[in-house]
């Protein structure tokens, strides 16, 4: 039995395109996948969650195996991302996040004062305390059978302090911002821990088996240009740094890691430099502009308004073509600007992912 969960005899990868366009190699398509691919609007998602809390399924490998192979079931996706939750990296350091039906994610003691820091873990042991999304990710890689690559991931650090301090979801995040500003020294001591314990979190992942890496800095849109140049910016630079150099160290495969840092395009120059092989986009930004602001040597990934899904299936396909069109088909990987929403008709799903392969397939022809 140990042998079927060893990361050492993973079978043979049969579509690399994925992998491929991220790192700027030529693709017969365009590969495409979907943040949030395995989640709600799926009727077997569903099923499979309903007698489970939201953690304890975070915590069991065989549902979170299931969960993330279940949209490769119904769509030809170019690659799998582990179904896991931004929020494992906070608990990891002795944060306790219950999920509340209706209210989403809620930590029962947030951060409020600069001593509160000195409650969390200073030191993480990723494997003692994340160990269940390794072996996720590791009996995942087996169950793909090398269909499709599989990408791990973690939040960034801004993004995780600002949900510890918010304690939840919030529309300004204005506890969060008002430590960037009172206690701007604390702030750095709470991000370069979180950066460090994400390092690890990302590197065990690799070990585990992921073939490529997302960053979400999902609640990058909060600050402004000043604020992410120095509260953001130079931690998710430093991940990929020690990423890659851990890997190298540990003689682990170098893996293509992917930026998507939501409503940042002030900072797409800086993030096109900061290590990343992928930088994603949210859709509030044309194809074109990001092109000419990214330059040459990265590819981008993105970026389809997630709402033009509840389009009818024809204007799915123009607005898709219409998106090629603008990124062209090479070092592009598709997605939406954002992930998938409950509501959404996974056959709406199918079209996206079908429409990027068809027209890519018909562009690159001719």
């Amino acid at each position: 039995c140990s042998f079927v969960h060893s990361p050492k005899s993973f079978p043979k990868l049969k579509n690399d395109t994925f992998l491929r366009a991220a790192r700027g190699e030529e693709t017969e398509h365009t590969p495409v996948w979907c943040m949030r691919q395995a989640g709600r609007y799926l009727p077997e998602f569903r099923e499979t969650r309903a007698a489970q809390d939201f953690f304890a399924t975070c915590r069991s490998p065989k549902l979170c195996c299931e969960l993330t192979l279940q949209p490769l079931r119904r769509f030809p996706l170019d690659a799998a991302i582990i179904f896991s939750d931004i929020l494992v990296v906070p608990q990891a350091l002795g944060m306790e996040v219950v999920m509340v039906p209706g209210k989403g994610p809620t930590f029962t003691e947030p951060l409020k004062e600069v001593e509160d820091l000195l409650k969390l873990r200073q030191k993480v042991d990723v494997t003692a305390e994340l160990g269940y999304v390794f072996q996720a990710i590791t009996l995942t890689r087996h169950r793909l059978e090398g269909r499709v690559p599989l990408i791990g991931f973690s939040g960034a650090p801004w993004t995780l302090m600002s949900y510890m301090i918010e304690g939840g979801g919030s529309t300004t995040m204005a506890k969060a911002k008002s430590w960037l500003y009172r206690h701007p020294e604390a702030s750095h001591r709470l991000l370069r821990l979180l950066a460090d314990v994400i390092t690890d979190y990302l590197v065990g992942q690799v070990a585990a088996g992921a073939q490529a890496l997302q960053l979400f800095e999902s609640h990058a849109g909060h600050l402004g240009p000043e604020q992410f140049e120095v509260f953001a910016l130079p931690y998710i630079r430093d991940i990929a740094q020690a990423v890659k150099s851990k890997l190298k160290e540990e003689a682990l495969p170098l893996v293509p890691m992917i930026i998507f840092a939501k409503d940042a395009h002030y900072a797409l120059c800086d993030l096109a430099r900061a290590g990343y092989e992928v930088v994603g986009l949210d859709w509030t930004i044309r194809p074109q502009e990001a092109r000419a602001q990214t330059g040459k040597d990265v590819t981008l990934q993105g970026n389809l308004d997630p709402c033009a899904l509840y389009a009818p299936k024809e204007k799915i396909g123009e607005l898709v073509r219409k998106m090629l069109e603008g990124f062209g088909t090479q070092r592009y990987i598709a997605n939406l600007g954002h992930g998938l929403y409950p509501d959404m008709n996974p056959e709406h799903v199918g079209a996206f992912v079908e429409a990027v392969h068809a027209h890519s397939r018909h562009i690159n022809k001719h």
